[in-house]
């Protein structure tokens, strides 16, 4: 269950470039900061289109009092990231204390890290947590180039041989099944990045026998296969029908007509938020990590959180919600 969200005001103590169209930002955050671990995350308050809404980001360990967060520039952004980009030192913000659902749990003999560019986020705590423990760890890190990789040198310094860098420019990619392979069968894998990236790791894992239990994973919600265009849809027995347009989710646009909905994670991890889809005259685009690839398939449900159609319209069934 949902810890109680605590919120605190913060401000921005400093902006950093730290690769291509990725920024650092640390933050002062008022009151007592309480340590967290790596893979924690927090949920900023931003103004999308003069609109608030809560963007959540991967928390890296600053200094006493202090969180930092790196952010890319998507350009298909839903306007999070944008908003962050207009953010300068001595700017105040409101930000919750980091929580975390994607954590070490500490019982590998081994683990090995996959970070596919800005995914690398909770994948440098991670690695920066294991070799300060003097964990047995590797790490797979691509990108689309090093000059787009965040925290490279860093993690360089602190992994040396056994850091393998991949360039998307170079045609470079990770073998990973020889990888998994190579991890002992107790060894626990880490990864997050693309939900491309993440569904040929699932389908590696799976093919190599390995128990679900050790591979833990995070994606970007805003993951798809099509770009964000404006949608709508018709709610079962209700006399309504919501418009979802490209920089909102369908999740926030039937709460903003006014519908209750039940939902924890927003990022396509839970499936508390799913709705049932009644009928659809497009394909719906699954960016969630919660359902099978065969339910994704058969697309009788969508979290909305994450998935959107492509366009068109669709019959959604509620259920118990009003």
């Amino acid at each position: 269950m949902r810890n109680a969200i605590e919120w605190r005001q913060a401000t921005v103590a400093s902006v950093t470039e730290i690769a291509d169209g990725v920024r650092l930002l640390a933050f002062d955050v008022e009151g007592d900061l309480p340590p967290f671990e790596a893979g924690s995350h927090t949920n900023i308050k931003v103004t999308i289109n003069g609109r608030p809404a809560i963007r959540t980001y991967t928390c890296i360990p600053v200094g006493h009092g202090q969180l930092s967060i790196a952010v890319k520039l998507h350009p298909k952004s839903r306007g999070g990231s944008r908003h962050i980009f207009t953010l300068e030192p001595g700017m105040a913000v409101e930000m919750t204390v980091p929580e975390n659902r994607f954590e070490l749990s500490w019982r590998a003999s081994e683990y090995l890290l996959l970070a596919g560019g800005i995914g690398v986020t909770p994948i440098y705590g991670m690695a920066r947590a294991l070799a300060g423990h003097g964990a047995r760890v590797t790490m797979h890190y691509g990108a689309q180039n090093r000059a787009a990789m965040p925290f490279v040198d860093e993690l360089e310094a602190l992994l040396g041989d056994r850091l393998s860098l991949y360039s998307a420019d170079d045609n470079q990619f990770v073998d990973l099944a020889a990888a998994i392979e190579r991890l002992p069968r107790d060894g626990e894998l880490y990864v997050c990045g693309p939900l491309g990236m993440l569904e040929a790791v699932k389908k590696a894992w799976a093919e190599a026998g390995r128990p679900v239990s050790r591979l833990r994973y995070e994606v970007f919600g805003d993951n798809g296969k099509f770009a964000e265009e404006t949608f709508e849809v018709e709610i079962l027995n209700k006399n309504m029908t919501v418009v979802v347009p490209p920089d909102k989710t369908l999740l926030n646009a039937l709460m903003d007509a006014g519908v209750e909905m039940i939902y924890d994670c927003q990022r396509g991890e839970c499936g508390l938020c799913a709705v049932e889809i009644v009928e659809a005259d497009a394909e719906v685009d699954h960016r969630d990590v919660f359902f099978s690839e065969e339910e994704k398939r058969e697309s009788h449900r969508m979290c909305s959180c994450v998935s959107r159609l492509v366009k068109g319209h669709a019959v959604i069934d509620i259920g118990y919600r009003v």
